[in-house]
């Protein structure tokens, strides 16, 4: 059973560690959009900015 428990555990600090460089990835795509392109959603330059600066696990 503890083999099992380990198993689950290490599976979901991976999928923890995925999620967050996901984030990472995100956060920095931001900073390539054109002004025009964060404007369609929503985002400031000024706020992609302070979105991209933010530690991956906020």
């Amino acid at each position: 059973m503890a083999k099992t428990g380990t198993r689950m555990s290490i599976t979901s600090v991976l999928g923890w560690v995925e999620e967050q460089l996901e984030r990472r990835r995100s956060r920095r795509a931001l900073l390539e959009m054109s002004d025009d392109q964060l404007k369609d959603i929503g985002i400031s330059r000024g706020d992609a900015y302070r979105e991209a600066s933010r530690p991956m696990w906020l």
